[in-house]
């Protein structure tokens, strides 16, 4: 099921939410220190994170018809609703793109990311948070991580590489466990560090970057219990 926007929203008001932007933004921001003069998208429900990147040239918020849409940021809005199939952009207009709680509930996942694929510039870079299938983030419905497809590595790097994107850095986050706790929350950041170290395969998010490649390599095989996540695309749409 479609997450909502208004549950997204109030998530990332609560303790937990802030904290899990916190995590997530740092590293995020570590990727790219610096987007000045760049033409930056967030695809899902990536607000929370989008403020983190005032450098840009410019910031577009995308979410998709079955989450629906908040406007953004106060004062001004940069917000819009679109179809997964169809992104009302030119192609090749953004530097960057940045998926936050945008695949887990897509309901076709290749003909998304072909549209990510067309509106990314030859030289840009794509960044995608996604629910880590081998966290406990994904096992409990507490946070929207825990609510839609979760993945493993193995899976976001067949779908990555299946629609012309080539990874190039993979992290993981979230390691505390996902928990309404003040003293949890509170104590976030050593959860981060203890647990890189000594689960490091136990992170609740996968943050991989990936560029454009302009040319197909031979297909990896199919993961083992992808297939359900994998559906054709409905478009006649081939990357050049």
């Amino acid at each position: 099921m479609p997450q909502d926007v208004r549950d997204l929203a109030a998530f990332y008001q609560a303790p937990l939410g802030q904290l899990a932007r916190r995590i997530i933004q740092r590293r995020v921001r570590a990727l790219w220190p610096d987007l000045g003069g760049r033409r930056l998208l967030g695809y899902g429900f990536a607000t929370p994170y989008l403020r983190a990147f005032p450098d840009a040239e410019r910031a577009i918020a995308a979410m998709p018809a079955a989450m629906g849409v908040i406007a953004w940021p106060q004062g001004r809005n940069v917000a819009l609703l679109c179809e997964e199939d169809a992104l009302p952009f030119p192609d090749v207009f953004f530097d960057r793109i940045l998926v936050v709680h945008g695949l887990e509930s897509a309901e076709q996942l290749r003909p998304l990311l072909r549209q990510l694929w067309r509106v990314l510039a030859p030289e840009g870079r794509i960044l995608i948070v996604a629910p880590n299938r081998a966290s406990l983030w994904a096992q409990v419905d507490i946070s929207p991580f825990g609510q839609g497809r979760p993945f493993s590595r193995r899976e976001l790097d067949w779908l990555l590489r299946d629609v012309l994107f080539e990874p190039v850095h993979w992290q993981r986050a979230l390691y505390a466990p996902p928990l309404k706790s003040r003293a949890l929350v509170g104590s976030g950041t050593g959860w981060e560090r203890m647990g890189a170290r000594l689960f490091p395969r136990m992170g609740g998010v996968h943050l991989v970057e990936a560029t454009k490649s302009l040319y197909a390599a031979a297909r990896p095989a199919l993961p083992q219990g992808a297939k359900s996540a994998l559906k054709p695309a409905r478009d006649g749409f081939k990357p050049s």
